[in-house]
């Protein structure tokens, strides 16, 4: 609890009085019990512990990189009247936020609010807070926390996109999905019955044969899905600020099927990271999936093993900034209906693969006004 500076004071006050007292010198003795009253009295004027109720809130929790958020703290004085000589520090992240907490009578309430820093991707803890209470002397200090640290979720930034075509008309009896919108629905296979089960579902032959109420399981067998493959691997990328681009990109194409109720398969080269068959609530899923995405410094898959063991059909749309990479993506041309390589401020003119269509994005205006003429062409 004592500061570098007390604990100075205290032990050179402790040899001089010692000094002072062994010498028979009554002044050095003197200076050194005036240091380490001093030092005691610091500690006695940091003991008191204010009784402090605080209440978090953060609005929005989640919040589209670079868009305001803020912190609001309901702080209520529950003991005695709280005095001078109180620093209050709440942390967002890693930063600091001076919070301007003045002398609160007891029963007293007062409401902070601060601007949180948005500008980088992830989850970002906001708090606790902090109070500081240091002597005037700078001798001692004591830090206590309040409150119960929250979350705020900082997703990547998207713009409007439409659903990128697989260009290719799919059999009623292909890749089937869980999720049956009206008017796409067809046989798949039967099951048992449950309760609640429609009975014109029931399919009565193999109810009789069977001797168990049999209903089909109806599926829709129309909807492609979308793929969409990030490069996550650090050593392919030269700038942090190029990778932030690049999830949002990913997020903004996978956003687009997902908001058409398609369904959506985000990869990255270091494993999945978000898989959804067509709901409202898919395009909330895939944001806040990729607002964990994060550089994989070790990484040494590349784009093409990413690929291993995933479906193919529908549109793969791969976001990479290494021409190497992009020169992978013949050898799974033929698994996709279409595939699209979204380059990140490239750096090379490396080939693009035969079948596959290229754009490159500096920023999302830049993506916004290539996606129309990708949707157009083969």
């Amino acid at each position: 609890m004592l500061t570098p500076l007390g604990l100075a004071t205290a032990a050179g006050s402790a040899a001089l009085y010692a000094a002072g007292w062994w010498l028979g010198y009554p002044e050095p003795a003197a200076l050194g019990a005036a240091g380490l009253a001093a030092s005691a009295g610091a500690l006695l004027w940091t003991l008191p512990r204010p009784r402090l109720e605080v209440r978090r809130e953060i609005a929005p929790e989640k919040v589209a990189r670079g868009e305001p958020a803020v912190g609001v703290l309901h702080v209520t004085n529950a003991g005695r009247a709280v005095r001078g000589g109180l620093a209050a520090r709440d942390t967002a992240g890693s930063e600091p936020v001076a919070v301007d907490l003045p002398r609160m009578r007891s029963g007293a309430r007062r409401t902070v609010t601060y601007r949180l820093s948005t500008a980088r991707r992830g989850e970002i803890p906001v708090g606790p807070l902090r109070l500081v209470r240091a002597d005037p002397l700078g001798l001692a200090r004591r830090v206590r926390s309040y409150g119960t640290p929250r979350t705020l979720l900082v997703r990547p930034r998207t713009v409007p996109l439409g659903l990128l075509p697989s260009g290719r008309a799919h059999h009623l009896e292909g890749p089937t999905s869980e999720k049956s919108p009206a008017g796409t629905a067809t046989f798949h296979a039967l099951r048992e019955y449950v309760v609640g089960d429609e009975l014109r579902h029931v399919h009565w032959k193999s109810s009789a044969r069977t001797g168990t109420l049999m209903v089909r399981r109806l599926v829709d067998a129309s909807l492609p899905t979308t793929t969409v493959l990030v490069d996550d691997r650090a050593a392919a990328w030269r700038d942090p600020d190029d990778f932030e681009l690049a999830v949002d990109v990913a997020a903004s194409v996978a956003v687009g099927a997902a908001r058409a109720s398609f369904p959506v398969r985000v990869l990255a080269a270091s494993g999945p990271v978000a898989a959804t068959r067509g709901g409202p609530g898919d395009a909330e899923t895939v944001l806040d999936r990729l607002t964990r995405l994060a550089l994989d410094p070790g990484g040494d898959r590349s784009v093409t093993d990413a690929l291993r063991g995933a479906p193919g059909g529908g549109s793969l749309v791969v976001v990479v900034q290494d021409g190497a990479a992009l020169a992978r993506l013949g050898a799974v041309r033929a698994r996709y209906d279409r595939v699209v390589a979204l380059r990140v401020r490239p750096g090379d003119g490396a080939p693009v693969p035969p079948g596959v269509q290229a754009a490159e994005v500096a920023d999302l205006d830049a993506l916004k006004a290539a996606w129309p003429l990708l949707g157009r062409g083969r």
